[in-house]
């Protein structure tokens, strides 16, 4: 029995990776050139200038928007970066992610601003999105977790406020934006337990596919704390290895096989959540022997007594396996 569980993670695994590999195309953002330790903001060599540009990598197409006014600065859109800070508080830090380094240990990722736009090439335009890895901006995490001169510490002094950091994504289609939308907590504090409060700083997917054809998307951010002026949260997120869909076929097999389901903190330390744009009734942990350790039928679950190590998830819908999923607990 271990040999035969062992033997369908395997399957399934090389399964999917063949799918993606012939139906998909990934924005990686490593077709872009950076000196070490630098960012590229739109400015030019002479900051005073105001600029609107785009760089490109995959099937995506990134506007970006610099202001020379007060010596310079980016305005709107996106950036791209290979800073490693991940500890520095401030907005002097804003061009670097959480876990300091881009998804699968990337060297380049991009920061997109809340109200950023992503438009895609000829091969795209039209067509479903699989989805993207996003991650917190340093900036705004640190102001989360401790609190700065702008915006308020998350969960308060009590520990209790049901604070909250939202990344909202929608579509345009034909001109139109779309009503549905996907969204995403990159902060989360509203829970009763407050051990599941959690700030995100590991890179997490997101999965678009329930958005339909898109022309382009537009991505919002929201926060529990505001003030007179608007938001108080840093606005800024992170973004790397978006993927488009290149045909309809690789759509529908992706669609019924995984990527319905999330599961963060990836790697975790003690708890997981997993959510799901279906239904599933039951998960398994396993280890990479096969072993069957623990059964849920919980969004959350508790593997603190879990070793450090790699495992799966097996998710079911009644007695259908639906998915197949590795996480790491560091």
């Amino acid at each position: 029995m271990k040999k035969q569980l062992k033997s369908m993670v395997i399957a399934a695994t090389l399964a999917l990776a063949t799918i993606t590999a012939t139906a998909q195309t990934t924005a990686d953002l490593q077709n872009l050139t950076l000196s070490l330790n630098t960012f590229w903001n739109g400015a030019t060599t002479t900051p005073s200038i105001s600029t609107s540009g785009i760089f490109t990598s995959g099937n995506c197409v990134f506007s970006n928007k610099f202001n020379g006014s007060f010596g310079g600065y980016w305005e709107s859109g996106w950036s791209y970066s290979n800073l490693k800070d991940s500890t520095t508080a401030g907005s002097g830090n804003q061009y670097s992610v959480r876990s300091a380094v881009g998804y699968t240990n990337s060297t380049i990722y991009s920061i997109g601003k809340g109200g950023s736009k992503l438009k895609f090439n000829a091969a795209a335009i039209g067509k479903q999105m699989a989805g993207f890895y996003v991650n917190n901006n340093t900036y705004a995490a640190i102001s989360m977790r401790d609190g700065d001169m702008f915006g308020k510490k998350f969960g308060g002094v009590s520990g209790n406020d049901p604070d909250y950091f939202k990344l909202k994504i929608q579509k345009y289609f034909g001109g139109v934006l779309g009503i549905d939308s996907v969204t995403f907590y990159l902060a989360d504090y509203r829970f009763t337990n407050n051990t599941q409060d959690y700030i995100v700083k590991t890179w997490q997917y997101i999965n678009l596919q329930s958005l339909g054809n898109v022309d382009s998307l537009i991505f919002t951010l929201s926060s529990s704390d505001n003030g007179a002026f608007g938001m108080n949260t840093p606005s800024y997120f992170c973004l790397d290895d978006f993927i488009t869909l290149n045909n309809l076929v690789g759509f529908n097999k992706i669609q019924n096989f995984d990527n319905v389901i999330f599961v963060y903190p990836n790697p975790f330390q003690n708890q997981i959540t997993i959510s799901s744009t279906g239904a599933f009734t039951k998960v398994e942990i396993i280890n990479n022997l096969g072993e069957l350790l623990i059964t849920s039928e919980n969004n959350f679950i508790n593997l603190s007594d879990l070793s450090i190590g790699i495992y799966f998830i097996k998710i079911y819908n009644n007695a259908q396996l639906i998915s197949i999923k590795k996480i790491i607990k560091n």
